[in-house]
């Protein structure tokens, strides 16, 4: 046997002996109509859990319409601990218990405002062992602005004791990472984006099959339909669109994803008050492979929000060759260095301009458009590059590597 086959066999005996690092991803709830904090988490830990390398438990609270939510985790643990009181908090005795319980190396907690921050930092200073904090977008001005008073009491009460104990904040991109260190945490971070899965191979029609031409083109809005996102604003353009804009004719306007129902209705009623009723339609939420279904079925996608932290849909528009339409505060500017997407600010006026240039394009130059799109979701945006940049963070926080790339420093 050659020195170097000998050397590469006592590498590989040495790897076996070293015990499977166990990490905790903590996080409110894994139903799938809270929004795309428990799509990434799922994502991640599906994509990270490895019984011999990297062992990942999920830890969360049980919600009252999260049935069948522990689907789709490939042989990822899942434990829901049950709650007491307001469910927008999530009081939990039983994720107490079951944190003292755990024997994990290290807790990556996603979001904030709600009980498993609490639990989190209890967790910490009693087994002085490290956590990271994924913000998912809500420290951002926007996100703190909405029901600021309520946040404001929470801060004080117990996230901003959370915030400044974690061993290392996450930020998806710049833009976070200025928001977080412009409310005064010095913490390290790591600048890490989210992921984004192939699109599946076969997929079925999608939800509106039948209720439209066939010659319809679908401009898809998918995601939680909320304020912030800018679906008003949207509807409002979309109105001002057909009027004196004949390239808008063959399109229709489709809304997927769940949303308060005194909202839903406020949005039905700008719809008929529009009179675009014939051309736009929220169609309720869709997800799994009925979900990519709505992809595979549109032909461009947009999300004037005025908030995000990174919106895994607009990545999975990309993913399936869509064009689209994005705001600045999407925090993808690649898409439109690299002419992916269009740029729209959040206002009526903007997104008619947006639409206009959009509709005005051939089938050809969209797809192209599209094209561009798929490509940088290979390059950069893939789940086991995620992975593996979060895996090098924990082994830094446990002091089994050196810092790597990721990593800043205030």
């Amino acid at each position: 046997m050659s020195r170097r086959s000998s050397d590469a066999g006592l590498d590989r005996k040495a790897a076996a002996a070293v015990p499977p690092v166990k990490i905790g991803m903590l996080l409110a709830s894994i139903a799938a109509a809270d929004g795309g904090v428990s799509e990434v988490v799922r994502e991640l830990a599906r994509t990270m859990h490895d019984p011999t390398k990297v062992q990942v438990d999920v830890l969360t609270l049980r919600r009252g319409h999260d049935t069948g939510a522990d689907e789709g985790w490939d042989g990822v643990p899942v434990r829901r601990a049950e709650t007491w009181g307001p469910s927008s908090f999530g009081y939990s005795r039983q994720l107490d218990a079951i944190l003292a319980g755990s024997d994990m190396d290290l807790l990556h907690v996603h979001g904030l405002w709600m009980y498993p921050s609490i639990a989190a930092r209890r967790w910490h200073v009693r087994t002085r062992r490290p956590y990271v904090l994924s913000p998912e977008g809500m420290l951002d001005p926007w996100a703190l602005a909405n029901k600021s008073w309520k946040k404001r009491i929470a801060m004080r009460l117990y996230e901003d004791a959370h915030l400044r104990g974690a061993s290392c904040l996450h930020a998806l991109n710049d833009s976070e990472m200025q928001s977080i260190r412009a409310l005064g945490y010095g913490n390290p971070i790591c600048l890490i984006s989210n992921g984004v899965s192939p699109p599946p191979r076969d997929l079925p029609p999608p939800p509106w099959q039948g209720r439209f031409p066939d010659d319809a083109k679908i401009l898809l809005y998918l995601g939680r339909l909320t304020p912030k996102k800018g679906a008003s604003q949207l509807i409002r353009a979309w109105s001002a669109l057909q009027t004196g804009w004949p390239a808008a004719r063959p399109w229709h306007l489709v809304f997927v994803g769940p949303g308060p129902e005194a909202y839903l209705q406020d949005l039905q009623s700008a719809i008929v008050q529009g009179g675009v009723q014939d051309s736009a339609h929220i169609v309720g939420p869709a997800y799994g492979i009925h979900k990519a279904a709505c992809f595979g079925g549109s032909a461009a996608f947009v999300l004037p929000s005025f908030s995000e932290g990174m919106p895994l849909a607009a990545l999975e528009a990309w993913s399936h060759g869509l064009p689209a339409l994005l705001t600045p505060q999407c925090n993808l500017p690649e898409g439109f260095v690299h002419d992916a997407a269009i740029s729209i600010q959040p206002e009526v006026a903007s997104i008619v301009d947006g639409l206009r240039r959009l509709t005005a394009m051939t089938d050809q130059q969209r797809a192209a458009m599209g094209r561009r799109g798929q490509a940088l979701v290979l390059d950069r945006f893939s789940w086991p590059a995620v992975a593996k940049q979060f895996e090098q963070v924990y082994h830094w926080l446990l002091g089994q590597r050196p810092p790597p790339d990721t990593i800043r420093c205030a």
